[in-house]
C-alpha cells in the first residue's frame, strides 16, 4: 500500500507550507489524482483520516478529492481520447503510437487554513 506513503509526503508538505505561513490550522485539503495514477482513493482517505489525527494543525481537516480524467493522444491522427475506455489504441484510426496527455498526476490543489493574526 503505497498510498501510506503519500499521505505522510502530502502531509510533511503540508506542515512545511503551515511553518512558511504561520497557519494554526487545516480545514480542509483538495488533491487532484489522475484516474491512472494508479492511487487507490479509499485507502488513500483512510491513511489520511488516521494519520490528521496525530498532527495538531491536520487534525480533523477534511480531505477532498478531484478525479482528473485520464486522456491519451495519438499522434497518427492528432485527436484525443479517453484512456480508460480505449486503452493505448487509438479508437479513431487504431495507431498504437499514442501517449497519456493526463490522468497520472497527483497533484496538492488547495490547502485551506487559518493563520495566526
Amino acid at each position: 500500500m503505497h498510498e501510506l506513503g503519500v499521505v505522510k509526503h502530502v502531509m510533511k508538505t503540508i506542515r512545511d507550507v503551515a511553518e512558511e505561513n504561520k497557519v494554526i490550522r487545516v480545514g480542509s485539503v483538495t488533491l487532484q489524482i489522475g484516474e491512472v495514477s494508479g492511487i487507490v482513493n479509499e485507502q488513500l482517505v483512510d491513511c489520511w483520516n488516521w494519520f490528521r489525527e496525530k498532527d495538531d494543525i491536520l487534525k480533523g481537516a477534511e480531505l477532498k478529492i478531484e478525479v482528473m480524467p485520464a486522456v491519451t493522444f495519438c499522434e497518427n491522427c492528432k485527436k484525443e481520447y479517453e484512456t480508460v475506455k480505449h486503452g493505448k489504441i487509438c479508437p479513431y484510426c487504431g495507431s498504437p503510437n499514442t501517449f497519456l496527455v493526463t490522468g497520472n498526476q497527483f497533484e496538492i490543489k488547495e490547502i485551506e487554513a487559518e493563520t495566526e493574526e
